[in-house]
């Protein structure tokens, strides 16, 4: 492709709203184009790199025997009414009428609409298992779309449904979706983790996400270095530590700390390390008054309150909740001498001459001592996220923490809609079951921005070669005062071209300097420069993306070279 007859539109500086490095890199680049809030246009360059994601997943996906299909993006209410969603899905989907005054929603996920295929389509054992998938639009209406396509509104997503007659199967297709995922994202060229999640709105038994690590990224990862643990921290387990207290070491005191009401700063006040605090949370369910105990330096897990049965429904207690049970203001409560259920962390159990709130406006309780100035909690669960150096659950090493980027996401959903929508097949003896039901989901669109978010540098993308829009850039010097230099790169180019390797001819009127900038800044990960000096000793230069110099190359060598460095052979 000659840039003259490609369309690349680059821009020196981001624009203010872009916030992530992929973000702004990808509209510096001109790859994709703002049309409204979280709604973007793919230009041909975005658009390219959005095209070998698809690939790769479309060949990966028909690998495993998946079957595509395209169903409509839009869909009719009836079926979101049949499982309860219609209203549980809330604002995120968008609702419309037709002319009729029908209701209508844009496809936000696909599940009741493939449930009712099924339904009408399979009837019997024999046509089970069947796994059916599609990339396709997807819109939700994120109440504050940012970060460019990583959290848009409208996206490009492969989602997959499987159907089958038992859980044995169902577990079966699970791992080889499992598998598929993972060869998906190791040929993209991506560094990533799966690791096992809660499964949300969408249900299910079991789930596990796929992300793509990057310092930039919204969730944060368990995993262990020495196993294969991994878990979104949401749903990582904290393990009990052996229960060992120190044995009280001075008088409870009250003491003033005036203005002081986190753990962090408690803890500087009073000159003590932050896990020697006891943070206090009030919480409401079931028109109950909760205090819940973390140590200072935790945080709290909702995820795993919300598991505990009758905490399912909680919420945060109000100013005004907490002044009329505990007499005083958040940030000064605490658990001696106060009236109402309270749970405990675990860790909270080996804590000995702690500090914690006293209840009174204004002031703290120093060296608090279970058994002997309270009680110890009658309600002991894991509520909190895992730390660093905490012990993997899986007994075989300790635990680091990570971030990363979702973009997949697998679901064993088992009869949750099959029951819903009565989806059903007969066996052998035709006697009716339930269809066993899995879902697996890759945000295409998130990929191309979370990639970027992982291989990035000053001077702009460093695309892996599997997704980069071209795999070579050649950049002449002198183009139109040499007639050399032309010949030359218009020969190269054809050669190039015919080899089928995807080059990308700069044969723009500009300096250097901008055809270099602009290369490096849409990250294609070669590139050869070809100038009148050294042509004259047969040699070009060439230089990775990543490279720090550039290094001649015989130009009879040259093709030979290429493709050593694209692993052609």
């Amino acid at each position: 492709m000659r840039v003259s007859q490609f369309f690349i539109s680059t821009l020196k500086e981001a624009p203010t709203e872009a916030e992530l490095p992929s973000h702004k890199l990808m509209l510096r680049a001109g790859l994709i184009k703002r049309l409204g809030s979280g709604l973007y246009t793919w230009m041909p360059l975005g658009l390219r790199i959005l095209r070998k994601v698809e690939n790769i997943v479309r060949e990966e996906m028909n690998a495993s025997n998946a079957i595509e299909v395209l169903m409509p993006a839009v869909q009719p209410s009836e079926l979101w009414q049949e499982t309860g969603r219609w209203d549980v899905f809330g604002p995120q989907m968008l609702k419309i009428k037709d002319r009729h005054e029908h209701d209508f929603c844009f496809g936000p996920t696909h599940e009741e609409i493939i449930t009712d295929i099924v339904r009408k389509e399979i009837k019997s054992y024999r046509q089970l298992p069947v796994n059916f998938y599609q990339i396709q639009t997807k819109f939700r209406d994120e109440i504050r779309p940012r970060f460019g396509v990583m959290r848009a509104r409208e996206f490009i997503m492969k989602d997959g449904y499987s159907f089958h007659v038992d859980e044995s199967s169902l577990l079966k297709t699970y791992r080889l979706m499992h598998e598929t995922y993972s060869r998906i994202f190791t040929r993209l060229g991506l560094k990533f983790r799966a690791v096992a999640a809660d499964t949300g709105a969408i249900g299910g038994s079991h789930s596990h996400e796929f992300h793509v690590l990057a310092d930039s990224g919204e969730d944060a990862i368990a995993f262990c270095p020495t196993s294969d643990y991994a878990a979104n921290i949401e749903l990582a387990t904290a393990l009990p530590a052996p229960n060992i207290r120190a044995a009280p070491q001075g008088e409870m005191q009250k003491i003033p700390t005036p203005n002081k009401k986190t753990c962090a700063e408690v803890a500087s006040f009073l000159g003590i390390p932050l896990e020697k605090t006891l943070k206090t949370l009030a919480i409401k369910a079931n028109d109950q008054f909760f205090l819940l105990l973390l140590r200072g330096d935790h945080q709290l897990n909702e995820l795993k309150v919300k598991k505990i049965p009758f905490l399912s429904e909680f919420e945060m207690a109000s100013e005004q909740d907490i002044l009329q049970q505990t007499g005083t203001v958040p940030g000064y409560i605490g658990p001696v001498g106060i009236d109402c259920s309270i749970i405990a962390d675990q860790a909270v159990i080996n804590m000995s001459n702690f500090a914690c709130g006293a209840n009174v406006e204004g002031f703290h309780l120093t060296e608090v001592n279970f058994d002997r100035d309270l009680k110890i909690p009658e309600h002991i669960f894991d509520i909190r996220n895992v730390v660093n150096g905490d012990t993997s659950p899986d007994g075989k090493g300790q635990l680091e923490i990570c971030r990363g980027i979702e973009v997949g996401h697998i679901f064993q959903l088992r009869t949750k809609y099959s029951q819903l929508m009565k989806a059903s097949f007969l066996d052998e003896s035709g006697q009716s079951h339930w269809m066993e039901m899995g879902c697996y989901g890759i945000g295409i669109s998130r990929i191309v921005a979370a990639a970027i978010e992982q291989n990035h540098d000053d001077h702009g993308i460093i695309f892996p070669i599997a997704m980069a829009p071209f795999q070579l850039a050649i950049v002449p010097i002198g183009l139109e005062k040499s007639e050399l230099v032309k010949q030359t790169a218009e020969k190269l180019y054809r050669v190039f071209m015919n080899e089928g390797i995807e080059v990308l001819l700069d044969d723009r009127n500009e300096r250097p300097g901008v055809m270099f900038a602009d290369m490096e800044l849409i990250g294609i990960p070669h590139r050869i420069v070809i100038g009148e000096r050294g042509l004259k000793q047969s040699i070009i230069e060439y230089q990775g993306r990543t490279d720090q110099t550039a290094q001649s190359i015989a130009i009879d060598d040259i093709l030979f070279f290429i493709k050593q460095k694209l692993c052609i052979y």
